[in-house]
């Protein structure tokens, strides 16, 4: 892939050995009218990312590019979590996520050579991801050229209204998705200050939604397959590595698959 300057400034790795992700974050920082901050959950940008940096080159992308806010909350609450200090401990990391490409920027040759999108979570993205056509348009092509899918938590808003060529047909249609429950979100009490419930918006698109059998456990959907998401932060780790096996199942060439698995 051609390097540009703004390539350049959102990268965080040499070029790897297997090929490019491209994570989505949000631009989005206001919690609806609650006057709170949001943004990305720390957790589900940096385990993903620890996960898959050692064998892909990342680079981050929102849609009105530059800074993407992190939830402060979730910092607080993952102080003592190993991952997410070396993640912002790190000057590359940090520069990154404050310089990330805008979307709209990304040109077709750059998002061709795509292997995969991730979509960490945070309830920014309900806010902006799951309305953007933008983000639509990238995620069909790569999807359809057989790249991989994944998203955590509320990452999935990101995909959830996205369409197939056809014009008819959701993404999400007889693939098995999670993401953050209704009662999950019942149990942070913003169910009111969603725009709308992902987990709804999952099964009124024609996903097959499971969940963990207890709130904020972690699962996985569509181990195997070119969409795997996984339910809340606790997923954060297990998703990245579902991703990473189907990526590893796409280079031995399994083309476009339309099985699917869930596991808790």
């Amino acid at each position: 892939m051609a390097s540009t300057p703004s390539r350049r400034r959102s990268s965080i790795s040499d070029p790897p050995k297997k090929g490019t992700l491209l994570f989505i974050l949000t631009s989005h920082g206001q919690l609806g009218d609650t006057g709170k901050a949001t943004g990305y959950y720390l957790p589900e940008l940096a385990h993903p990312y620890s996960v898959l940096i050692p064998h892909y080159y990342i680079r981050f992308a929102t849609p009105e590019g530059g800074r993407s806010p992190v939830d402060p909350a979730s910092v607080e609450a993952y102080r003592g979590d190993q991952v997410c200090a070396s993640f912002l401990a790190s000057p590359q990391v940090a520069a990154a996520v404050e310089n990330t490409d805008r979307l709209s920027d990304l040109d077709q040759s750059a998002i061709d050579e795509l292997d995969g999108v991730f979509f960490p979570g945070g309830h920014g993205p309900m806010f902006d991801l799951a309305h953007s056509p933008t983000v639509h348009t990238l995620v069909r092509q790569v999807y359809e050229h057989g790249g991989v899918i994944g998203a955590v938590c509320h990452g999935p808003a990101g995909l959830v209204n996205v369409k197939l060529s056809d014009g008819q047909r959701f993404l999400v249609d007889s693939h098995e998705v999670t993401g953050f429950s209704n009662e999950e979100e019942d149990a942070v009490g913003l169910v009111d200050v969603m725009p709308f419930l992902l987990e709804d918006q999952l099964r009124a698109h024609g996903g097959i939604y499971s969940k963990a059998k207890e709130p904020w456990s972690e699962h996985v959907a569509g181990r195997g397959t070119q969409l795997v998401t996984g339910q809340n932060p606790s997923s954060s780790n297990a998703v990245a590595e579902a991703m990473l096996a189907s990526l590893n199942a796409r280079a031995h060439g399994y083309g476009r698959s339309t099985h699917t698995e869930s596991s808790s």
